[in-house]
């Protein structure tokens, strides 16, 4: 069982079904969503570089800020530009 925890609240973490983790990455494109952490994007570059290596499409995408969520607008071009998200957190 895993047991993940939402950041944003701590005192009553809401309670989410994981999605089913696809079989293989052939054929999708994978979103690498920087959220604007120092660094961050060093490590997305080395993430997308291994992921070119392997043949998978990749697509870059970077909040404004970390202190906030994504905008709305952020999530609608990642969903319907691709078909997972790779989040980098760093410091």
């Amino acid at each position: 069982m895993m047991k993940l925890l939402d950041p944003t609240s701590e005192r009553q973490p809401a309670r989410r079904e994981t999605l089913p983790r696809p079989k293989s990455l052939a054929d999708k494109r994978v979103a690498l969503l920087d959220i604007s952490k120092p660094r961050g994007d060093i490590f997305l570059s080395r993430v997308e570089q291994h992921l070119r290596s392997l043949g998978i499409d990749t697509q870059r995408y970077q909040k404004p800020t970390f202190a906030r969520v994504a905008p709305v607008d952020l999530k609608h071009q990642i969903v319907s530009e691709c078909d997972l998200v790779i989040e980098a957190l760093a410091d």
